[in-house]
C-alpha cells in the first residue's frame, strides 16, 4: 500500500469499525423505544419519541446499507456506551411512578443519548470529510442533523411543559 493510501485506508477502517458500533446502539435503542413510549404520559412525548424510533430505524438501515458497501464480514459490534444509558434510564424509571417524573426522566435520558450520538455521528462525518469519501460522510451527517434535530425538540418540550 503507497504512504498516500494509508490515511484514507485507515480512517474507512475506523469508519466501519464505528457503523457497526452505531448499528448496534441503534438496535439497542430501537428495541427500548416501544417501552419508552408506552411510558411516555404527554402526547407530546409521545409523538417526539415515535419521530425518534423513525429516525433510530432509518439509521439502522443508512449504516447497514454503508457496512454492505464496505465488503468485509466482520460482525456487528457491541456498544457499550449506549446499552450504559439505557441502564441508567431504566434505573431511573424505576425510581418514582408519578407520570411527570418518568416524562422529565424519558427527556433527560433521551437528551444524554442524542447529545452522545451527535458527538459520534458528527466526528464520523468530519472524518469521512477529510479522506473525501462523501456517501459516508452524508450519511453520518444526515445522522447527526437528525439527532440534533431530536434534540432540540426535546428541550422544547422542557420548557412548553413547565417542569420547572
Amino acid at each position: 500500500m503507497s504512504p498516500d493510501l494509508q490515511p484514507t485506508a485507515a480512517i474507512y477502517n475506523l469508519l466501519d469499525y464505528d457503523a457497526r458500533r452505531f448499528t448496534s446502539a441503534e438496535m439497542q435503542l430501537k428495541k427500548v423505544l416501544p417501552d419508552w413510549i408506552s411510558k411516555a404520559g404527554s402526547l407530546e412525548l409521545k409523538t417526539a419519541l415515535e419521530k425518534y424510533m423513525a429516525f433510530t430505524e432509518e439509521h439502522i438501515q443508512k449504516m447497514d446499507s454503508f457496512i454492505k458497501t464496505s465488503k468485509k464480514t466482520l460482525p456487528t459490534l457491541s456498544n457499550r456506551v449506549m446499552q450504559s444509558f439505557i441502564q441508567e434510564a431504566k434505573e431511573k424509571l424505576k425510581s418514582r411512578s408519578d407520570a411527570m417524573f418518568k416524562d422529565a426522566c424519558l427527556i433527560d435520558c433521551v437528551l444524554e443519548i442524542t447529545r452522545f450520538k451527535i458527538n459520534t455521528y458528527g466526528t464520523a462525518a468530519a472524518f469521512a470529510k477529510a479522506v473525501e469519501l462523501s456517501q459516508p460522510a452524508s450519511v453520518f451527517h444526515e445522522a447527526e442533523v437528525q439527532e440534533l434535530q431530536m434534540n432540540k425538540r426535546l428541550a422544547e418540550l422542557v420548557i412548553e411543559d413547565n417542569f420547572a
